[in-house]
């Protein structure tokens, strides 16, 4: 990816890139699209487990019931030309925050990387639940939070606190 095609490159980060951070990126994704910004959004695993997979089928559904659509992304695991790639890192939970923090080598790389909550409740350090041995309720949970913390991303943007 050229770095000059995009005005900022944000990156979502989970376990398996399979729930949590797919719906962070097609949420983003979509909300970009819709005002127009030239912004790039992808998401990654820590691990390796389902690189190559399709979204959990339970987290495509919650998606596409509520506008979302999720279906075509792939998982990838997290590597370390990402902190090259991308402007803002943003991850799920503590272990991702430990595991992405872990492949940095340098200072500024480590200040790329961020709670996604934080941009909601700042320095409070809340995660995202992972729904993935949950209920469908839990799925809808996730979306609601991640719609939210994704607006607020948006909102951001546009008031130049991003970017």
């Amino acid at each position: 990816m050229k770095k000059t095609e995009f005005d900022l490159r944000i990156l979502m980060v989970c376990l398996g890139n399979i729930c949590r951070s797919p719906m962070a990126d097609g949420l983003l994704r979509r909300k970009v699209k819709e005002q127009g910004l030239n912004i790039f959004v992808d998401s990654a695993g820590t691990a390796n487990y389902h690189t190559g997979s399709a979204p959990d089928s339970r987290m495509i559904e919650t998606a596409r019931t509520r506008g979302t659509e999720i279906q075509d992304l792939r998982a990838r695991q997290f590597m370390k030309s990402d902190f090259v790639d991308f402007d803002f890192i943003y991850v799920m939970d503590e272990s991702n925050l430990t595991n992405v923090l872990k492949l940095s080598e340098h200072k500024s790389n480590k200040q790329k990387v961020k709670l996604i909550l934080d941009e909601l409740y700042p320095n409070q350090n809340m995660h995202v639940p992972d729904p993935y041995y949950g209920t469908k309720k839990d799925f809808m949970d996730v979306y609601d939070l991640l719609d939210g913390v994704t607006d607020k991303i948006i909102q951001k943007i546009k008031d130049g606190e991003i970017g």
